[in-house]
């Protein structure tokens, strides 16, 4: 795929349309916002994950960046943000428009693709590129990010993302597992013996009725027959697809979630599949009363310790899969944390979930956790305050 086609400010204009910078309040905040970033930086970032090849150029580095920024501004989805992009001329400004549009210049779905092409890496080049934006702009001080307040928490948390996972039961796991394999079969030409659509919809109906009734025996019944439809459909692909080698590649992936769970139980211990289309998902367990467990992937974050002129800073966000334990986590967000923010970390203050930390021994003494006495002045105690601000 080749690079993407990027737009530059020129002083085209049009006979029967004016520019936006001629229409709209050059002194509003999204102007000076976009006047204030440094497009071409992230356009180098960001255009590094194309070359130069065959096929249709990809969407230009500033309208995606941009978008990226006026979604988690505004704590959009993709469809509000579409919608109120077509009528706003403050956001069409920002992301790289010298006319108004009055229809989309890309699709929706273009949006998560360009999310899941960048990756974490290159995504964390708008924390910095808002870090320094801050700085620039007297919003905080260099100095704030000396002393920092780390925290860590489910991906369902309100300071991330909800992932988009339903209540995991086995009934429904199973349920759809089958569907999946027999529509991909079905998109590949396979012919299987049975597909079990309506006889397998009823059987999930039944196990969901007899188990909010209670009547577990008939709900494992229901459950059993769940699980037959699927090992038959599993059987019946693995004999159609024995010996091709395109066809076992592609049933490769599916084949082994379905295998997953219809062997995994209720109470086993390792690693399950809790969801299908995000097979990272994790059972935490949290410990609160309200939520004793939530279905996600443990996210580290860090912000400023004061609040500064512009509000509270965000430093840092990073996933953490595998569950590890909180204070088994500093060895690599610490430096992490560095290289985001270009500054030497004096002071990290932290919960009692990181005491017997792994902590980069050149800040083994700098992190203080809740609950510590040894060289604990009451300057620190005071901070310990604002622990809650993450």
């Amino acid at each position: 795929m080749s690079r993407p086609r990027e737009k530059r400010e020129t002083g085209e204009q049009d006979l029967f349309r004016s520019r936006l910078d001629q229409i709209i309040n050059m002194k509003h905040e999204l102007v000076r916002l976009a006047q204030a970033i440094d497009w071409p930086v992230l356009e180098e970032r960001f255009g590094a994950v194309y070359s130069d090849g065959p096929g249709m150029p990809p969407l230009p580095t500033r309208l995606m960046a941009g978008l990226a920024i006026l979604k988690h501004t505004f704590n959009l989805s993709d469809e509000v943000l579409c919608e109120r992009w077509m009528e706003n001329p403050y956001f069409q400004y920002l992301t790289g428009e010298t006319f108004f549009c009055h229809t989309l210049p890309f699709d929706r779905s273009s949006m998560t693709r360009w999310r899941s092409r960048m990756g974490e890496e290159r995504i964390m080049v708008l924390l910095q590129e808002s870090l320094s934006l801050a700085v620039k702009t007297g919003a905080m001080k260099p100095a704030d990010t000396r002393q920092v307040i780390p925290g860590s928490s489910p991906r369902t948390d309100t300071t991330v993302q909800p992932k988009n996972v339903m209540f995991p039961t086995d009934a429904k796991l199973i349920h759809r597992a089958r569907e999946r394999l027999v529509r991909l079969a079905k998109r590949t030409g396979l012919h299987l013996r049975q597909s079990y659509v309506r006889v397998g919809k009823l059987a999930l109906i039944s196990h969901q009725r007899y188990a909010h009734a209670k009547q577990f025996k008939r709900a494992n019944k229901a459950l059993r027959k769940l699980k037959t439809y699927l090992g038959r459909t599993i059987r019946d692909i693995g004999r159609q697809i024995a010996g091709d080698a395109g066809l076992d590649a592609l049933f490769k992936w599916p084949l082994y979630q379905a295998a997953t769970v219809l062997e995994q139980r209720q109470r086993q211990r390792g690693r399950k599949i809790y969801s299908l289309h995000a097979h990272e998902v994790e059972c935490i367990g949290k410990g609160k009363a309200h939520a004793p467990y939530e279905f996600g992937v443990k996210v580290s974050v860090a912000t400023t310790l004061k609040r500064s002129k512009g509000g509270q800073f965000a430093l840092h966000a990073k996933a953490l899969p595998g569950n590890p334990y909180d204070g088994h986590t500093l060895a690599s967000v610490i430096p992490d944390m560095e290289k985001t923010i270009g500054n030497e970390i004096g002071r990290i203050l932290a919960d009692a979930g990181y005491r017997g930390h792994n902590a980069p021994q050149s800040h083994k003494l700098r992190v203080f956790t809740a609950g510590q006495k040894r060289r604990v002045t009451p300057a620190i105690k005071r901070q310990m305050r604002r622990r809650s601000a993450v």
